[in-house]
């Protein structure tokens, strides 16, 4: 469809807009950005007063289960979640049953996803076959099968040699290796983060350092073969530290953090919540202190969800046994725009966090609003209040730890391939 985005806020990193403008939509593609636009016959106008315009929010990290585990999560619910948060398009992990390791999978992946999906979506394969981390995966084969990057998530490399090769070849066929930095004899029994929270719960924990060692692992053997790397959901000061003074080196690094990690701490555990169950765990105020000044200073380059559903009989267990991971494309818009709010990061630099930064890591040709892109567009309401409800939430789960609390800001509309395919 044809249509004028008419007196909204226009944010466009890429370009350096930041302005009271129109944007013109025809043939999927970004026709015109100007002030005054009037809408040719037959295309619809679209009002965004009150509204910023921006290029489509994308989501470098989620879990969509699907095939497999598919009554957790599916690609139809999944991207229908995506959508409603503001993002047009994802990129789904390979810890899949079966996981995302052959050709085979990643076409069902892209194809369900054209054929019934509301958003794009991108796989990532893994890193070694079946996740198993001692033989690497064709990663030329699943390049050319539309994955735009390799990474093992959920379980970190351990084998640092099978690392490193996989750095080499990996960066000879041009596709980017994402790692799930975890130590894990480090972590052993571990639970949530160890500190004061986890002795007084009497939960087993999880050192900070478990992390740290790893990104620090990652940061140096991607510096020894001048790879690119980018390491998942930071959690720790140290891991911001770390990737800090890799960047100063001039070492191909770039990172993400997700919501959960600048908003709550392990505190959030407490009542042995298990919606605060997730990995990385939650951890301490100076954590959270640490994670919102990697993303003011440019050292954590993206904001993603690590959206990870999971059925509620997965969730109301004990502590120990429950599942990692809670979901997060529906909320991640309004927890990310309180950084703004707080005089954290400016406008332009969430959009850069939740969109640019996210399509040049991966090479997606995405998070633009360049006359001639692809027209991929969230209209975003900064001032609309709701509450996280179980009836209005699109994932088939409802893991989250911000159940009924009130949140601000929304995705008024999502445009996909210049359709829209969501309106509050």
């Amino acid at each position: 469809m044809n249509m004028l985005i008419k007196n909204g806020r226009v944010i466009d990193p890429s370009q350096k807009i930041d302005g009271m403008l129109d944007v013109l939509v025809e043939n999927g593609l970004i026709k015109e950005i100007g002030k005054g636009l009037s809408a040719p016959a037959g295309v619809e106008t679209i009002d965004a007063s009150g509204k910023y315009v921006v290029p489509g929010l994308i989501d470098m990290h989620v879990h969509l289960r699907d095939p497999g585990l598919e009554y957790k999560e599916d690609i139809i619910s999944g991207t229908k979640a995506a959508v409603a948060g503001g993002f047009t398009s994802v990129c789904c992990m390979p810890n899949t049953k079966p996981v995302i390791d052959n050709k085979t999978v990643a076409s069902y992946i892209i194809n369900k996803a054209k054929a019934e999906g509301f958003c794009n979506v991108f796989p990532v394969g893994s890193i070694t076959y079946g996740l198993s981390g001692d033989r690497m995966s064709e990663m030329g084969e699943l390049k050319e099968s539309g994955c735009v990057a390799v990474s093992d998530d959920g379980k970190p490399v351990g084998n640092s040699e099978m690392m490193m090769r996989s750095l080499q070849y990996a960066a000879g066929i041009g596709i980017m290796v994402i790692s799930h930095a975890e130590e894990l004899e480090l972590v052993g029994e571990g639970v949530m983060n160890e500190g004061f929270t986890s002795t007084e719960l009497g939960l087993k924990g999880i050192p900070r350092v478990a992390e740290d060692v790893a990104t620090s692992r990652e940061t140096l053997l991607a510096e020894y073969v001048g790879a690119p790397i980018h390491i998942a959901h930071v959690s720790t000061k140290g891991s911001v530290r770390i990737i800090r003074e890799a960047k100063v080196r001039g070492v191909k690094v770039t990172c993400e953090t997700a919501p959960h990690y600048f908003t709550l701490t392990d505190d959030a555990v407490r009542g042995y919540n298990t919606n605060a169950k997730m990995n990385p765990p939650l951890r301490e105020a100076a954590d959270v202190a640490a994670i919102k000044e990697g993303l003011k200073d440019g050292t954590i380059d993206a904001i993603a969800t690590d959206h990870a559903p999971h059925h509620q009989d997965e969730k109301d267990v004990e502590f120990n046994v429950a599942m990692n991971g809670i979901i997060g494309l529906e909320t991640s818009l309004p927890l990310s725009l309180k950084l703004v709010q707080d005089g954290v990061l400016t406008l332009n630099q969430l959009v850069e966090a939740m969109s640019l930064n996210p399509s040049n890591i991966l090479g997606l040709n995405r998070g633009t609003l360049k006359v001639g892109s692809v027209a991929d567009i969230t209209l975003i309401d900064p001032e609309f209040e709701w509450v996280v409800e179980v009836d209005r939430l699109a994932s088939k789960s409802k893991n989250s730890p911000w159940l009924g609390q009130r949140l601000k800001g929304v995705a008024a509309a999502t445009i996909v391939d210049g359709k829209l395919v969501y309106k509050r």
